[in-house]
């Protein structure tokens, strides 16, 4: 069995399974990484907005498909994207307001802020500004918006949403995946 480090886990049957709750403890969020179908599959169970996402992910972290479950079993939003930049949903409409996005950002978790901080090949100090697909959960809202990433080190990165303003200071582990996320997420053991 290849081996994607830092992802060994992945390849068990249970996955890597990484816990958040919010800042005030009252919800979870339960995030399982599995290697399967040549890529990753990630699929989060968030309690705090009773929301199942899957994201699939190829070996190199870049989104393939991005599936939204809230209260049905048919997925509410399902989101695919050929890999450079262009996107639709699974009944085939193109979404050219979506063009030139590489990654999905959810409010409610902060692992898809592990996504461009996987991807990103920066140094310390570097910074890289990037369109990203943003979704509402509640409202079902698709939009592109640009952020910003910066390293600041080994294992920090600062976050900023160029549209509203709103700046986090992110700790990540070993493997990339958001540890803290202040005021907002505090990882679980």
């Amino acid at each position: 069995m290849t081996s994607y480090a830092p992802f060994p886990a992945a390849h068990a049957p249970t996955g890597h399974v990484v816990r958040w709750a919010t800042w005030d403890g009252a919800h979870e969020e339960t995030t399982t990484i599995l290697w399967e179908n040549e890529g990753f599959t990630v699929s989060g169970v968030v309690g705090r907005e009773r929301v199942q996402y899957v994201l699939r992910l190829s070996p190199s972290w870049q989104v393939r498909q991005f599936i939204l479950f809230r209260d049905m079993e048919e997925p509410d939003l399902w989101l695919a994207t050929d890999g450079g930049g262009r996107w639709g949903e699974m009944n085939g409409a193109h979404r050219t307001e979506l063009d030139g996005c590489y990654d999905i950002d959810l409010v409610c978790t902060p692992f898809t802020n592990t996504l461009p901080i996987r991807r990103l090949p920066l140094l310390e100090g570097h910074t890289a500004e990037l369109p990203v697909v943003m979704i509402d959960v509640e409202t079902l809202e698709v939009r592109a918006v640009v952020q910003r990433y910066t390293r600041l080190g080994t294992h920090s990165w600062r976050y900023e949403n160029t549209e509203s303003g709103y700046t986090a200071d992110l700790q990540v582990d070993a493997h990339g995946v958001v540890i803290d996320y202040p005021a907002e997420f505090r990882r679980l053991p």
